[in-house]
């Protein structure tokens, strides 16, 4: 059953919701593909209905500054004003918000911090990113650092195997689409449960990426400093729960 969406902080200007994995940001924009279930913006809409003319596109993402993959949890900020749009625009475009996620990857990631540098392009006839040559490359900077190693414990063929992951904090610094998935399965670290950028095989039956976007920093207009903050969801606290520290 998919978590519910949820009000985290509001005010006149802007919204912070919990956005659940599982349940898009908004409709796509194709004659290919129409999205016959629910998404975030529909339940602001129902919501917050000011929201419909707030925005780039107020047809497809009223309110909607930036954005989660479907199936990554998380903080999201939603502009229930013109003035505030524009004002929360340009502090992401200025690197201005401090965004923070965790994310469990496979393996042991040394050194325990980072900073992964590579340009992120569209894969020529798919809609994947990937940092080898492609169409429409972007700048793409995601910061990193270990908070601890994480061990599984397998028996295969009766031999016992031990799998290690390491659970990071994650701070990207621009914003491209799929960039810390991208990213961290281009050094050899995919996230578990990415299907997409990493491996097929459902470890630690999870059903989604284990990657959720904890919390959000900013200045607000008075120069006051706003922190967000949200905690991990069920299913990632439960594929946690099936690993021990290494």
């Amino acid at each position: 059953m998919k978590d519910k969406i949820a009000v985290l902080y509001e005010d006149k200007n802007f919204l912070a919701l919990y956005k659940p994995a599982g349940i898009l940001v908004h409709k796509v924009k194709s004659l290919k593909l129409k999205v016959l279930e629910e998404t975030l913006v529909d339940w602001v809409l129902d919501n917050y209905p000011e929201v419909k003319k707030v925005g780039d596109d107020t047809i497809i993402r009223p309110g909607i500054v930036h954005r989660l993959d479907k199936d990554t949890s998380g903080i999201i900020l939603i502009a229930r004003n013109q003035e505030f749009f524009n004002y929360l625009k340009n502090l992401f475009q200025t690197g201005k918000i401090k965004k923070n996620y965790l994310a469990l990857v496979c393996g042991k990631l040394e050194p325990k911090t980072g900073i992964i540098e590579k340009p992120i392009s569209l894969k020529t006839g798919t809609t994947k990113r990937t940092v080898w040559k492609g169409k429409i490359e972007k700048e793409a900077i995601t910061e990193f650092k270990v908070i601890k190693l994480l061990k599984l414990k397998v028996n295969k063929v009766n031999k016992e195997k031990e799998q290690i992951f390491s659970l990071l904090e994650v701070m990207p610094k621009t914003g491209r689409t799929h960039q810390i998935r991208v990213h961290l399965a281009s050094i050899g670290h995919p996230i578990v449960g990415d299907f997409l950028y990493g491996k097929k095989e459902n470890i630690l039956w999870l059903k989604r990426q284990f990657l959720h976007a904890q919390s959000l920093e900013f200045s607000l207009p008075d120069n006051k400093r706003i922190k967000i903050e949200c905690d991990l969801p069920e299913d990632l606290n439960s594929a946690l729960s099936k690993l021990e520290n290494s």
